[in-house]
């Protein structure tokens, strides 16, 4: 392990690296600062840049963003109690009425604190349980593999919609357009509709940036209200500072919030707003002044937002180690590993381990350049949540354009982009989600040849799927998630159903 983290520090530290985590860092903040607009949008931004840049340089820019942005959702939700992404509704449950009493630099500064706090605490734990689990999964086989990629599948679905049927629908419509190409068995070409385009398969960059940032472009574009401007709170903004010693004073909530991430983290799917409130709630519970949270309380907003970033060290746990992501930003950050040539999973420990230990001190300085940028910007922050709506999409299509035109010069993968963008607006439209598709596209090929592989180590057997001990177990997980969702969808079914009129 030292070895691997003295190789990784000689790839952090240049200037290129520093400068590419700090940028990727600093437009996170901007993103996740602007409501509807999401992590996985700016990673899918940023994707492109990467091209060319050093695995860790590129990543590290990747998980900048993915940084800043789930830090950045607490000003506007403290500022305007409005959510910058979604994991931030419970900060406004005590920032804004700290907001209103004329303390929103204190809010700020308790929520960037907390933020920096549980990031570093996650990055620990990311960087000493990743190695033993991808450890045991060395023991993977084909079976194994195959198992592994529907119980991914399954747990994305489960949780992309309402509906877990729309789920699986989405996540088929990944899987069906991942059989586009090459057979990587026979070699015999497979729905190209002689495009050479697509002989090497569906390219995942503009998969990705059609699904998450013109898909988000076309939905505020067709919601746009003329008349909707944010404006900035009508109470005083004092200067807003880090609150080190204030934030320890509340350590009992701190380590409530980093517990609360650590563990729904690396459950995929489980995503930021389950366990923001998870921690908020066990930090009212175990308080001895619950009666005050709701009010503006300082325990309230740090154990809120030490959970945001603890989570997402958590959800690098599965995406590194099995290949499976935590939530839809490290789906699309998946996607960025394999274009960079990494493959997540067990091998990547053993084949690139100062790649890996590069990752992890590259995400550890995310968050202190998340720190920095966010102490020193706040202000600026606040006047770009002033900029108009219809100028920000006009940009970020912008850059979607020359972003995927950019990488290879192929005029087809604009289209690729435009349809899949199309796609992800209905599919986002009508509740399917978009992240079970892009697990599709990932996934697919995964199961497809692991499971063919598998079929002629096995001479064409079945029972090796559903007898090894490991698969077993991942098959039997994804049904009893299949069947609990199914029962919590009926009881959700059966609460909402109105009763009968008792007047008749």
């Amino acid at each position: 392990m030292i070895s691997g983290y003295l190789d990784g520090l000689g790839m952090v530290l240049q200037l290129s690296t520093l400068l590419a985590i700090a940028g990727g860092t600093l437009l996170g903040i901007v993103m996740g600062a602007l409501p509807g607009l999401t992590s996985a949008m700016a990673i899918a931004l940023l994707l492109p840049v990467t091209f060319g840049m050093p695995p860790v340089a590129g990543i590290g820019m990747l998980l900048g963003a993915l940084c800043g942005a789930g830090a950045s959702g607490s000003i506007p939700a403290i500022l305007l109690n409005i959510p910058g992404t979604p994991s931030s509704v419970a900060t406004t449950f005590d920032g804004f009425p700290m907001a209103q009493k004329g303390e929103a630099g204190r809010a700020l500064g308790l929520a960037i604190v907390a933020s920096f706090f549980g990031g570093v605490a996650s990055m620990v734990i990311l960087s000493l349980l990743a190695p033993p689990i991808a450890e045991f999964a060395l023991r993977f086989g084909p079976a194994e593999y195959f198992s592994l990629s529907i119980f991914g599948l399954v747990i994305i679905a489960s949780v992309a919609g309402k509906s877990l049927l729309k789920g699986l629908i989405a996540g088929m419509i990944g899987f069906l357009v991942s059989t586009i190409g090459t057979d990587p068995i026979t070699g015999v070409g497979r729905f190209t509709f002689n495009e050479l385009s697509l002989l090497t398969g569906v390219n995942l960059l503009p998969a990705l940036i059609g699904l998450f940032a013109v898909s988000q472009v076309l939905k505020d574009t067709f919601e746009y209200d003329p008349n909707e401007r944010l404006k900035e709170s009508g109470h005083r903004i004092d200067i807003a500072r880090p609150r080190f010693i204030e934030t320890l004073k509340h350590w009992k909530a701190v380590m409530m919030g980093v517990i609360s991430g650590s563990i729904v983290g690396p459950i995929p799917g489980a995503g930021g707003s389950i366990a923001s409130l998870v921690a908020y709630d066990q930090t009212r519970r175990f308080s001895k002044t619950p009666e005050k949270f709701g009010t503006g309380h300082a325990p309230g907003i740090v154990s809120v937002e030490s959970a945001n970033n603890a989570l997402l060290g958590g959800a690098l746990i599965p995406t590194l180690a099995l290949g499976i992501p935590g939530e839809a930003a490290t789906a699309v950050l998946l996607g960025g590993l394999m274009i960079q040539g990494i493959t997540p999973g067990p091998l990547l420990f053993a084949d690139q381990s100062g790649t890996v230990y590069g990752i992890f001190l590259a995400y550890l300085l995310a968050n202190v350049f998340m720190l920095l940028i966010m102490c020193l910007g706040i202000k600026l922050f606040i006047r770009v949540l002033m900029v108009p709506r219809k100028q920000l999409l006009a940009a970020i299509l912008v850059f979607c354009f020359i972003g995927v035109y950019g990488v290879d010069g192929d005029v087809f993968n604009l289209y690729l982009m435009l349809g899949f963008g199309v796609l992800g607006y209905f599919l986002n439209r009508y509740n399917f989600g978009t992240a079970p598709v892009i697990l599709g596209l990932i996934l697919g090929p995964i199961a497809e040849s692991n499971l063919r592989r598998g079929l002629q180590s096995f001479e064409g057997d079945w029972t090796p799927f559903f007898t090894r001990p490991i698969s077993v177990a991942f098959l039997i997980v994804a049904i009893g998630l299949l069947a609990l969702t199914l029962w919590q969808n009926y009881r959700s079914n059966q609460q909402s159903t109105p009763a009968g009129d008792d007047s008749v």
